[in-house]
């Protein structure tokens, strides 16, 4: 079985049986039709990922890794906030007009800010201290930019990556302020780290230790019963991640470079609504 696949079911178990619901209470979310989205959760679970040991994909259920990968790029490559530069509609419930999600996410990972040794956006003051400075404590990123929030049409839930070398091994800590569970956790858990390879491999490093920090776990209410059907499901064991080692620059990786070998999964055969 994937080692994904279990801390998936002992989160999405624990939550259900032990977690806390705000059935009661007034809530922001809400569905499509105007109903409040009502969730069960669990305060800060904290999952490890050791990528050199198998790559963490679930498979009772789906996820659409390339699509994962791709909205990744969009993000930390691209740097953009407009869905006219990714290639699924995720996103499109909290596009304006134009489709910009207004200062979030890959926005804020694309301004730039001086330091002493020149001029970095994010993403490259993590490429060149990785390389030039791979023991240093203060590799991270940060895109919860408080005098921006009111310009954000969605307030970033994954908002920092932390990169720590030891030798030439690069771990890495995902922190997410609110995940949706049975819709993001594990697109999120793949897409960083298909990141941190690809970090690791651009610097001459391996990818080790992912972990994720979720302040707030949650199962939305008409998520329930299809949680409860899916973590009973057959799994599978984990597939070999694929990765193009001719690719030495982080900005010339496409998502044609990634691929999975013996991918098994059960097709989930339904469709789940994203609350708004």
């Amino acid at each position: 079985m994937s080692y994904a696949d279990r801390i998936f079911v002992a989160n999405m178990r624990d939550i259900l049986d032990n977690g806390y619901s705000d059935a009661e209470l007034a809530v922001r979310p809400h569905w499509a039709d105007g109903t409040p989205a009502h969730t069960v959760k669990k305060f800060c679970i904290v999952n490890r990922y050791d990528l050199r040991k198998e790559f963490p994909i679930i498979t009772v259920r789906k996820t659409a890794f390339e699509a994962a990968i791709d909205e990744i790029l969009w993000i930390w490559q691209k740097k953009s906030n407009n869905v006219h530069d990714l290639n699924s509609h995720i996103w499109d419930s909290w596009a304006d007009e134009t489709g910009s999600i207004g200062k979030a996410y890959g926005y804020q990972l694309g301004v730039k800010h001086i330091y002493k040794e020149g001029e970095f956006d994010q993403v490259d003051r993590v490429l060149y201290d990785l390389k030039n400075n791979p023991q240093s404590r203060r590799i991270m990123t940060n895109i919860y930019v408080h005098a921006d929030l009111h310009e954000m049409n969605l307030y970033p839930c994954a908002y920092s990556m932390t990169f720590n070398v030891s030798g030439k091994t690069l771990n890495c800590i995902l922190n997410q302020r609110s995940q949706d569970m049975l819709t993001a956790n594990n697109w999120n858990v793949v897409q960083y780290a298909v990141l941190q390879h690809m970090m690791a491999q651009v610097s001459g490093l391996e990818a080790g230790e992912l972990v994720h920090v979720i302040a707030d776990a949650h199962v939305y209410d008409r998520h329930i019963p299809i949680v409860e059907e899916i973590i009973k499901r057959e799994q599978f064991p984990a597939p070999e991640f694929v990765i193009n080692k001719d690719v030495k620059n982080f900005y010339d990786f496409k998502v044609s470079d990634f691929a999975l070998e013996g991918y098994e999964y059960t097709p989930l055969g339904k469709k789940i609504e994203v609350a708004i």
